[in-house]
């Protein structure tokens, strides 16, 4: 399985990563958000739409706001992509090493 590109482009931008790091400290409204950012309200609701649409975050409505935290099924993909990449990273680095200990005198 190919893991979407689309959360690891969201990531890519500084502001955007530091949204999601203090949503992955525990849920958070916008207005939280904007009065730990240096950014407007507009450029938060923008960059949480990104993260939303990449599945790294999802909102839950709580009275006239939305909270936002982590999207365990999003992050999960990603982590299980990156874990893929790994184990076949190792098991590659193993058959080299193999092959080289079968060719030594």
């Amino acid at each position: 399985m190919v893991y979407d590109a689309q959360a690891f482009a969201a990531l890519a931008d500084p502001t955007r990563k530091r949204v999601f790091e203090l949503v992955s400290e525990h849920p958070r409204s916008v207005a939280q958000l904007v009065r730990l950012l240096p950014v407007s309200q507009p450029a938060v609701s923008h960059h949480l739409r990104i993260l939303r649409e990449a599945r790294l975050v999802r909102a839950e409505p709580r009275g006239a706001s939305n909270i936002y935290q982590v999207d365990p099924h999003g992050l999960g993909l990603m982590r299980a992509w990156l874990d893929r990449m790994w184990d076949d990273a190792l098991k590659g680095f193993s058959e080299e090493f193999n092959k080289k200990e079968e060719a030594r005198p």
